[in-house]
Protein backbone atom coordinates (compact mmCIF):
# COMPACT_ATOMS: atom_id res chain seq x y z
CA UNK A 1 0.00 0.00 0.00
CA UNK A 2 1.85 3.65 -0.88
CA UNK A 3 1.99 5.94 1.53
CA UNK A 4 1.07 9.17 1.34
CA UNK A 5 2.94 12.25 2.18
CA UNK A 6 2.77 13.23 5.85
CA UNK A 7 1.07 16.77 6.38
CA UNK A 8 3.97 18.36 8.69
CA UNK A 9 1.88 21.63 9.15
CA UNK A 10 -1.23 20.25 9.98
CA UNK A 11 0.61 17.95 12.50
CA UNK A 12 1.80 21.35 14.51
CA UNK A 13 -1.15 23.41 13.36
CA UNK A 14 -3.51 20.40 15.55
CA UNK A 15 -0.65 19.89 18.29
CA UNK A 16 0.50 16.42 17.22
CA UNK A 17 3.72 16.80 17.64
CA UNK A 18 4.24 13.56 19.95
CA UNK A 19 8.19 13.75 18.55
CA UNK A 20 8.65 17.17 20.20
CA UNK A 21 10.36 15.97 23.77
CA UNK A 22 11.07 19.50 24.40
CA UNK A 23 14.70 19.78 24.62
CA UNK A 24 17.57 18.72 22.22
CA UNK A 25 18.47 15.28 21.50
CA UNK A 26 20.76 13.66 24.30
CA UNK A 27 22.50 12.02 21.64
CA UNK A 28 23.79 15.43 20.75
CA UNK A 29 23.80 17.28 23.68
CA UNK A 30 26.40 14.43 24.59
CA UNK A 31 28.45 14.65 21.51
CA UNK A 32 28.35 18.59 21.99
CA UNK A 33 29.53 18.09 25.66
CA UNK A 34 32.21 15.59 24.52
CA UNK A 35 33.86 17.77 21.46
CA UNK A 36 34.22 20.72 22.89
CA UNK A 37 38.01 21.79 20.91
CA UNK A 38 35.88 21.33 17.60
CA UNK A 39 36.22 24.29 15.11
CA UNK A 40 32.70 26.21 16.03
CA UNK A 41 31.65 26.63 12.03
CA UNK A 42 28.03 27.03 10.69
CA UNK A 43 25.17 23.89 11.08
CA UNK A 44 21.99 23.75 9.20
CA UNK A 45 19.41 21.31 10.85
CA UNK A 46 17.04 20.01 8.68
CA UNK A 47 13.40 19.41 9.92
CA UNK A 48 14.38 21.25 12.97
CA UNK A 49 10.56 21.76 14.64
CA UNK A 50 10.62 24.01 17.18
CA UNK A 51 14.20 24.58 17.12
CA UNK A 52 16.07 22.25 20.05
CA UNK A 53 18.57 21.38 18.67
CA UNK A 54 19.35 24.22 16.60
CA UNK A 55 19.90 26.11 19.60
CA UNK A 56 21.81 23.72 21.49
CA UNK A 57 24.22 23.87 18.66
CA UNK A 58 24.33 27.89 18.75
CA UNK A 59 25.01 27.35 22.88
CA UNK A 60 28.52 25.60 21.67
CA UNK A 61 29.34 28.37 19.81
CA UNK A 62 27.94 27.33 16.56
CA UNK A 63 26.43 29.50 13.89
CA UNK A 64 23.14 27.87 13.23
CA UNK A 65 20.46 27.49 10.91
CA UNK A 66 17.37 25.58 11.37
CA UNK A 67 15.42 24.10 8.24
CA UNK A 68 11.78 23.33 8.31
CA UNK A 69 8.64 23.33 5.81
CA UNK A 70 6.08 23.63 8.15
CA UNK A 71 5.85 27.09 8.88
CA UNK A 72 3.70 26.38 12.59
CA UNK A 73 7.02 24.58 12.88
CA UNK A 74 9.86 27.70 12.32
CA UNK A 75 7.59 30.25 13.71
CA UNK A 76 7.44 28.32 17.01
CA UNK A 77 11.33 27.99 16.90
CA UNK A 78 11.50 31.75 16.13
CA UNK A 79 9.49 32.27 18.92
CA UNK A 80 11.06 30.09 21.85
CA UNK A 81 14.78 31.22 21.06
CA UNK A 82 15.91 34.20 22.41
CA UNK A 83 17.22 36.57 20.60
CA UNK A 84 20.98 36.62 21.81
CA UNK A 85 21.49 33.26 20.53
CA UNK A 86 23.41 33.16 16.68
CA UNK A 87 20.38 30.97 15.09
CA UNK A 88 18.28 31.77 12.07
CA UNK A 89 15.27 29.93 11.05
CA UNK A 90 14.34 29.30 7.36
CA UNK A 91 11.04 27.80 5.52
CA UNK A 92 11.62 24.98 2.95
CA UNK A 93 11.91 21.85 1.31
CA UNK A 94 15.72 20.76 2.80
CA UNK A 95 15.29 18.16 0.48
CA UNK A 96 14.48 19.95 -2.99
CA UNK A 97 15.57 23.63 -2.35
CA UNK A 98 18.87 25.03 -3.17
CA UNK A 99 20.65 25.91 -0.12
CA UNK A 100 20.55 29.31 1.55
CA UNK A 101 24.56 28.94 1.90
CA UNK A 102 27.03 26.17 2.10
CA UNK A 103 27.27 24.30 5.88
CA UNK A 104 30.76 22.97 7.64
CA UNK A 105 27.99 21.02 9.47
CA UNK A 106 24.49 19.13 8.34
CA UNK A 107 23.22 17.88 11.54
CA UNK A 108 19.76 15.28 12.13
CA UNK A 109 17.95 13.94 14.53
CA UNK A 110 15.76 11.07 13.36
CA UNK A 111 14.95 13.22 9.71
CA UNK A 112 15.96 10.77 7.23
CA UNK A 113 13.13 8.28 9.68
CA UNK A 114 10.41 11.11 8.73
CA UNK A 115 10.57 11.05 5.34
CA UNK A 116 9.25 8.45 3.09
CA UNK A 117 12.00 5.82 1.77
CA UNK A 118 11.52 6.59 -1.80
CA UNK A 119 13.03 10.17 -1.28
CA UNK A 120 15.96 8.90 0.59
CA UNK A 121 18.39 9.23 -2.67
CA UNK A 122 16.69 12.93 -2.43
CA UNK A 123 18.19 12.71 1.08
CA UNK A 124 21.44 12.21 0.22
CA UNK A 125 21.86 14.15 -2.16
CA UNK A 126 20.76 17.08 -0.16
CA UNK A 127 22.77 16.33 2.76
CA UNK A 128 25.94 16.75 -0.39
CA UNK A 129 24.46 19.69 -1.71
CA UNK A 130 24.02 21.68 1.68
CA UNK A 131 27.36 20.89 2.99
CA UNK A 132 30.62 22.68 1.89
CA UNK A 133 33.75 20.28 0.49
CA UNK A 134 34.73 18.01 3.82
CA UNK A 135 31.94 19.04 5.53
CA UNK A 136 30.36 16.62 7.70
CA UNK A 137 27.36 14.89 8.71
CA UNK A 138 25.98 13.77 11.92
CA UNK A 139 22.84 11.98 12.69
CA UNK A 140 20.91 10.16 15.22
CA UNK A 141 18.30 7.19 13.07
CA UNK A 142 15.94 5.51 14.29
CA UNK A 143 15.88 1.45 14.44
CA UNK A 144 11.88 1.02 14.63
CA UNK A 145 9.43 -1.43 12.91
CA UNK A 146 6.32 0.63 12.33
CA UNK A 147 3.10 -0.85 10.75
CA UNK A 148 2.13 2.97 10.71
CA UNK A 149 5.13 4.92 9.48
CA UNK A 150 6.12 7.29 9.88
CA UNK A 151 8.77 6.99 11.21
CA UNK A 152 10.10 4.62 8.45
CA UNK A 153 12.24 1.61 9.72
CA UNK A 154 15.92 1.56 9.12
CA UNK A 155 18.79 -0.20 10.42
CA UNK A 156 22.80 -0.15 10.12
CA UNK A 157 23.19 -1.32 6.88
CA UNK A 158 20.87 0.48 4.89
CA UNK A 159 22.54 3.83 6.16
CA UNK A 160 25.53 2.32 5.18
CA UNK A 161 24.98 1.59 1.94
CA UNK A 162 23.06 4.60 1.50
CA UNK A 163 26.11 7.17 2.62
CA UNK A 164 28.94 4.81 2.13
CA UNK A 165 29.86 6.21 -1.28
CA UNK A 166 29.80 9.58 -1.00
CA UNK A 167 30.97 9.88 3.16
CA UNK A 168 33.60 8.79 5.04
CA UNK A 169 32.46 7.00 7.92
CA UNK A 170 34.27 8.66 11.18
CA UNK A 171 32.21 6.52 13.85
CA UNK A 172 29.30 5.31 14.63
CA UNK A 173 27.76 4.14 18.14
CA UNK A 174 24.30 3.83 20.10
CA UNK A 175 23.64 7.57 21.74
CA UNK A 176 22.23 8.06 24.59
CA UNK A 177 18.19 8.97 23.65
CA UNK A 178 15.07 9.95 24.81
CA UNK A 179 13.63 7.05 27.16
CA UNK A 180 11.38 6.11 24.89
CA UNK A 181 14.10 4.78 22.47
CA UNK A 182 16.55 3.60 24.39
CA UNK A 183 18.67 1.27 22.41
CA UNK A 184 16.54 2.30 19.30
CA UNK A 185 18.56 4.74 17.82
CA UNK A 186 22.19 4.95 16.38
CA UNK A 187 24.64 8.54 15.61
CA UNK A 188 26.41 8.22 12.80
CA UNK A 189 29.13 11.04 11.74
CA UNK A 190 30.13 11.38 8.33
CA UNK A 191 32.75 13.38 6.59
CA UNK A 192 31.59 14.28 2.80
CA UNK A 193 34.23 12.85 0.18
Amino acid sequence: MEQKETDWENCYQIGDTHWDKGEPSPGLADWLDEHPDLPKGTVVVPGCGFGHDVRAWAEAGYDACGYDLAESAVAGAREQTPSELSTRFGLGDFLADEPTELFDWVWEHTFYCAIHPDRRDDHKEAVKRWLKPGGEFLAVHYFIENDEPPPYGTDRDEVIARFGDDFELVDDWVPRSYPNRTNLERMFWWRKL
